[in-house]
């Protein structure tokens, strides 16, 4: 059996990251998976680039430039919203033809347009989807942060301005990819029950397969290490309690470092010990843009991409927490936990399927700052820690092995190949 992973990016971004991860699982069991990106990051013969930069740059500032347009030349949402307009046509490739399955990943931001969608679905080749986000299932947004529309048909859309009309255009994108899905049929794949029970009241995905598969992680990297030692090599302090946040780009307000702030300035207040010995690390881009808010002391360590320094840092410190105001299923949690350290989240999204409330993490209220000031401090200095860190570990090797992940999709594919074979 023969896969062809389909991302944008082979490296940046959680999706993408899932995409490689699956890739390289699937490899690991006995299926031949390669991987076609835009935005190639590695010399690995598994993975190939599209060729024609100029034509991949055109197509995402293209994409842009309509959306900038229908935002009224606001910037704010500039990249909250994809429309699919420009993109590739992969169906000539080489690497398309040889594949018997075609696994699409997250593929916005001109990598694949809305018609080299419907060409992929109109060459026969079973197709499945991993959802990373609401994208797949709605208009055009990735993040529905409680609007239903997607439940009856996208229009009035909140992201744009004025809150859009009956024939905006979410309501106009809407009717080009119902016109796509409506005679092809596609395995949807969440990787949280969370997102597969959005996806399953779309009426976008009437009639359509879904299922729910988490992503896989590399336990062989990702794995329990001596604290200290790793603290030595990344310049951390040895004589704190050190919490981690981690957003590809911090200032991203979805992901609720005002939230964590908040909190933090809470237990300064109650507990003002922790002014000395609790300090938080923050990795991501532009992270020193929001060290000075804290009331702790603050390490950045910017972005950071190689994948043995990014567990160093995990076992470097003793709390994750990742305050989003909405998530599938976070790698970052999983990652963190195949290293031992405790979780503290909002519960929304994914992220309660990860993290078991007071057995591996804490699941805080959602929006609610001083929820979160309780889950770190309970995790810190109240819980059993050591418990805590076994039964992170143990759950990611119940769950997110690559092998039970590599073995869920395989039998994903060998039934839409059957079902391929019985409508022919």
């Amino acid at each position: 059996m023969r896969v062809l992973i389909v991302s944008t990016s082979e490296r940046t971004g959680g999706a993408a990251v899932a995409a490689r991860r699956l890739m390289d699982a699937l490899n690991n069991h006995g299926v031949k998976a390669k991987m076609l990106v835009r935005d190639k990051q590695s010399d690995s013969l598994t993975v190939v680039g599209l060729k024609g930069q100029w034509r991949q740059q055109w197509a995402f500032l293209w994409e842009r430039f309509v959306i900038f347009l229908h935002l009224h030349f606001n910037k704010k949402r500039l990249f909250e919203i994809d429309i699919a307009n420009a993109g590739t046509d992969i169906t000539r490739l080489p690497e398309f033809r040889e594949a018997d399955i075609i696994h699409l990943h997250w593929i916005n931001q001109g990598m694949l347009s809305l018609n080299g969608i419907r060409k992929i679905l109109g060459s026969g080749k079973p197709v499945v989807w991993t959802m990373h986000d609401m994208w797949p299932a709605t208009a055009i947004c990735h993040l529905t942060l409680g609007c239903n529309q997607f439940k009856t048909a996208c229009h009035h859309c909140k992201n744009l301005p004025g809150g859009g009309s009956s024939n905006d255009l979410a309501a106009r994108i809407w009717r080009r990819k119902q016109n796509i899905l409506q005679d092809h049929g596609i395995t949807f794949v969440a990787c949280s029950r969370w997102l597969e029970a959005e996806a399953r009241q779309s009426a976008l995905l009437r009639g359509q397969k879904t299922a729910c598969v988490p992503n896989p992680i590399d336990t062989r990297i990702y794995k329990t290490g001596q604290k200290a030692a790793s603290r030595q090599r990344l310049g951390l302090p040895n004589d704190c309690r050190l919490i981690l946040f981690v957003s590809q780009r911090v200032t991203n307000r979805y992901k609720g470092m005002d939230y964590l702030t908040e909190a933090c300035k809470q237990l300064a207040e109650q507990h003002p010990d922790m002014r000395e010995n609790t300090a938080i690390a923050i990795l991501g881009g532009h992270a020193e843009d929001v060290a000075g808010e804290l009331p702790f002391k603050t390490f950045p360590l910017g972005y950071v991409s190689d994948e043995q320094r990014i567990a160093d840092i995990y076992n470097a410190v003793d709390l994750f927490v990742l305050p989003s105001l909405s998530e599938n299923l976070p790698n970052t949690i999983m990652e963190a936990m195949a290293c031992g350290v405790p979780c503290v989240g909002f519960k929304v999204g994914g992220i309660p399927e990860e993290i078991d409330h007071q057995k591996n993490g804490y699941v805080a209220r959602y929006r609610d700052a001083a929820d979160l000031a309780e889950g770190i401090h309970w995790v810190l200095f109240e819980a059993d820690y050591e418990a805590l860190s076994r039964q992170a570990v143990m759950k990611v090797a119940r769950c997110y092995s690559q092998q039970s992940v590599a073995l869920e999709y395989t039998e994903l594919y060998n039934e839409a190949l059957a079902l391929k074979h019985y409508k022919l």
